[in-house]
């Protein structure tokens, strides 16, 4: 009987492993993957150019490139096949010193263009979580 439990929570604590590891990596599929990605980018960008504020700091920048970027750093970010290849986020954002203000005015604007693609406030703060470790290399650059 022992040997049928160890046998069990042997088991379990595998499955277990195999699920944490599987769902921290399958955040990208749980989104949607590139199809929503695209759109939570186009979104994203739409609500940029809406807010006066936080346009301000894209007025100047390749939104082509912008775009492309973006969608490999979200990609790459939330678990998906994609490498970013731009560069870190302290040199992308050096010299626009962005307050606080407007890097919450910022990531309202990804919160309005996750939730126009559909996805849920739970993945959104999954999102967010993988994000914000790198708040600190986007203010005042």
């Amino acid at each position: 009987m022992k040997q049928l439990i160890a046998i069990c929570l042997a088991g379990l604590v595998t499955a277990c492993a195999h699920l944490s590891s599987s769902s921290e990596s399958s955040l990208y599929d749980a989104l949607g993957g590139a199809p929503t990605v695209e759109k939570v980018t186009d979104y994203f960008i739409d609500e940029i150019s809406f807010d006066r504020a936080v346009f301000a700091y894209f007025k100047d920048s390749n939104i082509a490139r912008f775009r492309e970027k973006f969608i490999e750093h979200f990609c790459a970010t939330t678990g998906g096949p994609c490498a970013y290849t731009g560069d870190d986020m302290h040199t992308v954002h050096r010299g626009m010193q962005i307050n606080e203000a407007d890097f919450n005015r910022t990531v309202d604007c990804l919160i309005a263009a996750m939730t126009r693609a559909g996805i849920a406030h739970r993945l959104q703060n999954q999102v967010l979580q993988r994000l914000a470790p790198m708040r600190e290399e986007m203010l005042y650059q």
